[in-house]
This record gives C-alpha cells, structure tokens and sequence, in this order.
C-alpha cells in the first residue's frame, strides 16, 4: 500500500500497465456495469448547469432520459450517479461515434470549448475507483474483463497505471499529491 495525503493507494497502480484501448474496447466502460457513472456531490451541480451546453452533443435517446429523470440519478445502491438507457445500459451522456466506438458528450463539449467541465472524475480516474473511509480515500485498481486489451496496450508500451492517470489524479488531488506519489513510487 501506499500512503500519499489522505489517499490509500493499492500497489496495483504502481504495479500494473494500462493504456485505454477504444479500437478494441469500443468504450466499453460507458455501458457495462450495474448503474451509471458514480458522482460526486458538486458534480451534481456541474451537470444541471451544463446540461443546456452539453445537450447538443447527446443522442436523442440520452436527451430524452436526461430531461426524463434528470440530469443526475440516485442508483439502487443510494449513491449519486449519471442516468442510463434502457436497463443500465449506456450512460445518458454517451455517444457513439461514426465507428462505433463510445465518447462522452461532456467530454466533446469540453473539446470544443463550451464548458470547462471535462467529465465526472469517476469517469476520468476509470480504472481507479475511490471509496471514502472517513477522512481517507482508498484508491484501488478496478480489474475488469473489459479492459484486458487496455493492460495488454500498457504492456506492450511499459505504461504503468498511476503514469497513465496523471492528468486524472492531479485533477483529483493536485500537482504537489502527484509529486509525492512519484517520490513514493520511484523514490524520485
């Protein structure tokens, strides 16, 4: 394990290569799953006052359940989350591309400069879940099938995991939490 601020980090990020793979993966992550993506309390505010810069760039079937049920849900489990086609499938705020493949249209509008808001952080640490604990954050490697052609692609480039989620983590827990990490990991 490792101790960085408040964050309790499982080796496997340290231990473990991953560079995302959409060619073979199609964004598998937007739609697998038992519910949409998790979100934190501000981030429920981001999205309804986004929502009318983001909604060009959703599918009518995602417009249609945003304005439906919102543009946050509470999930079975009781936690915040993204709103979802059908029975869990996509996530509202996915859209396919012209080969198929899933994109966040949060993430598009961000592109193109009509929000500052990237996308949920749950969807940008991903395959990093966090769990609070208290005044801690246990961060831990989410190992899914669907994500093997992303470890093999991280293999193949001796990506490790905490390299690939730089800009991720230093979203979440700043420059400095991410130097340390590095003095941690490397001994750098």
């Amino acid at each position: 394990m490792i101790l960085v601020g408040n964050a309790v980090l499982s080796d496997d990020i340290k231990e473990n290569f991953f560079v995302c793979d959409l060619e073979a993966c199609k964004g598998a992550c937007c739609v697998e799953g038992d519910a949409g993506a998790p979100l934190e309390e501000e981030e429920t505010k981001i999205l309804e006052e986004i929502y009318p810069k983001v909604k060009e760039y959703l599918s009518p079937e995602g417009i249609e359940i945003i304005e439906k049920q919102g543009t946050w849900v509470i999930d079975k489990d009781g936690d915040k989350g993204t709103p979802t086609i059908g029975d869990n499938r996509e996530c509202a705020y996915a859209i396919y591309d012209e080969r198929g493949i899933l994109k966040c249209g949060i993430e598009q509008a961000y592109l193109q400069g009509k929000t500052d808001f990237k996308k949920p952080i749950s969807c940008h640490l991903y395959p990093i879940r966090i769990t609070k604990y208290g005044d801690f954050d246990a961060v831990n490697y989410d190992r899914w099938h669907i994500c093997d052609p992303a470890c093999q692609l991280g293999q193949s480039l001796q990506v490790p995991l905490y390299k690939f989620l730089k800009d991720a983590l230093v979203r979440k827990y700043g420059e400095d939490w991410y130097e340390e990490l590095l003095r941690e990991i490397e001994g750098a």
